[in-house]
């Protein structure tokens, strides 16, 4: 029996179908939306729009699967890589694949050229060390990809390129040492992501600072928790701010946050992060990283002031108001003294004065998703001429300081190395002169030299020796009344023995340094 399938248009129409239309639109139905052969695989199980291909050791997807579908799992497998055949058939309506606890080691580009409309993509319980660039760039319209519980040390910065739909990255239970800031900052920076689950890994330090310019819609949806943090001022600073404005990661998993001491890296004692300020912070730390996330802004008089409004919820249908310190309403198109409110939540002021210091407060309304925030922002407006006095007094002091030490310490200097001691010049003059009066009276002594003492006295005496020089009894023809010394004038030379003095006694120092003559013992 043949079918007249071109009846089908027609018979469409009608209110009731005769067995040959419904025979030829079930043909057609199957002809479009089945395989080659019309079954299911063997290995799989299907229900309308999604197969399940669990946990039959499969190493790749089979190739008559439904092209229609819309699910696929093939977890609990032992696919090893994906590579551009391992999806045989072009599944363009497949939005859900499901590939976790494989033994997948690698991705190489192109593996997803066959699935262009992924949306929802599970790769967690593999063996992935690495992330290429870049390896999910047929995935544009990705929303979900699911990393978790891998071995992944290092992701590059175009990584995740070509994924300017994903909203929620899961990163937790890896090998990451760093944060990956490329993820908000840079040309491949993810526009749309409102979830970043980093937890569970090997992270110590944030890059604080550069968080600081990442607006507050995106910094809300980091989970943090899990990682060895190095315990610092200025990261407690931070999840304490994220926790004073009710952020989930930090509000849900408040004690799951810890920090380790730098002395102790192996982490044998953790501190709780956020309980108590068990670090110890100052007042001062804590509000410069306030000042850094943009709450607190310090102004000058005269100066034009742009605050905004980092609200988690500023999206288009979002209306902001703001309130002043007096409680004055301002709002956008009504300029209010100095002060003006844009469409985007940005507060102006124009021309800052002293009066305008204190806390502002601006209110986000979405009315269609029935949400509201509000941010206080503390401004301090200060007068630099005032400021600059005080500068200039305080550095006048601290020059007069700093140059007074410097001059005493030059005068205690001059002191030390310049001043002669006189101490030391009146010790060097009177041996001078004792030295001269004892040479004088020996020379000019006529006593005979002492008998020689006994050997153990030698041993006790100075050591030195002095030579006595006596005239002749009877002068001769040509002395001319002068004193004639022996002989031979070179004993003079040898006054004294070049002999050392070891020991000095009380008959040396008489002998040598006294003006009475010497008299020997009887």
């Amino acid at each position: 029996m043949s079918l007249n399938c071109w009846t089908v248009p027609t018979l469409l129409g009608i209110s009731k179908l005769n067995c040959k239309g419904l025979a030829c639109l079930l043909v057609l139905t199957v002809s479009v939306c089945g395989s080659a052969s019309g079954m299911c695989p063997t290995a799989c199980v299907c229900a309308s729009d999604i197969v399940s291909c669990t946990n039959r050791n499969l190493s790749r997807v089979p190739a008559n699967l439904y092209k229609c579908m819309k699910r696929l799992d093939l977890s609990y497998n032992r696919i090893g890589f994906l590579e551009p055949e391992w999806v045989p058939v072009l599944f363009e309506k497949l939005n859900t694949l499901i590939v976790s606890h494989n033994s997948i080691s690698s991705i190489i580009t192109g593996s997803f050229a066959t699935t262009p409309n992924l949306k929802f993509l599970d790769l967690s319980s593999n063996s992935l060390k690495s992330l290429g660039s870049p390896v999910f760039q047929e995935l544009r319209a990705l929303e979900v990809l699911l990393l978790y519980n891998n071995h992944i040390t290092q992701i590059e910065s175009s990584a995740f390129g070509g994924l300017y739909k994903l909203q929620k990255l899961y990163l937790s239970y890896n090998l990451l040492s760093h944060f990956p800031l490329d993820l908000y900052i840079g040309k491949h920076k993810l526009t749309e992501l409102a979830l970043l689950d980093i937890s569970f890994n090997h992270i110590q330090t944030m890059p604080i600072q550069r968080l600081s310019s990442v607006p507050a819609r995106y910094l809300s949806g980091i989970y943090l928790h899990g990682n060895p943090f190095y315990c610092d001022c200025t990261l407690y600073s931070m999840l304490i701010f994220w926790y004073q404005r009710h952020f989930s990661p930090v509000v849900d998993f408040r004690n799951e946050y810890a920090c380790l001491l730098r002395s102790d890296p192996r982490g044998y004692n953790k501190l709780p992060l956020l309980h108590d300020n068990f670090l110890n912070c100052s007042e001062s730390t804590i509000n410069s990283s306030f000042q850094a996330f943009g709450f607190i802004r310090d102004a000058q008089v005269g100066d034009r002031l742009v605050v905004h409004c980092d609200s988690r919820i500023s999206d288009a249908g979002t209306y902001f108001v703001w309130l002043s310190p007096d409680n004055r309403l301002l709002e956008p198109d009504r300029e209010t003294d100095n002060f003006r409110v844009f469409h985007n939540g940005s507060l102006e002021i124009t021309d800052a004065q002293l009066e305008d210091s204190g806390l502002y407060s601006c209110i986000a309304i979405n009315k269609k998703r029935l949400l509201n925030e509000t941010i206080e922002v503390r401004i301090n407006v200060s007068n630099f001429t005032v400021n600059r006095s005080h500068a200039h007094e305080a550095f006048n002091t601290a020059f007069t300081t700093l140059a007074a030490c410097v001059a005493s310490i030059i005068l205690v200097l001059l002191y030390l190395y310049l001043t002669p001691c006189p101490c030391q010049c009146k010790t060097k003059k009177r041996k001078r002169k004792l030295n001269q009066s004892g040479a004088h009276s020996s020379i000019l002594n006529s006593t005979p030299p002492p008998p020689e003492l006994p050997g153990d006295e030698k041993k006790a005496s100075t050591g030195k020796r002095v030579v006595f020089l006596e005239p002749v009894n009877e002068p001769k023809h040509g002395q001319n009344g002068k004193v004639k010394l022996f002989p031979n004038d070179n004993v003079i030379a040898e006054s004294i023995l070049k002999t050392t003095r070891t020991k000095s006694d009380s008959d040396s120092v008489n002998s040598v340094f006294s003006d009475t003559p010497f008299m020997p013992s009887t």
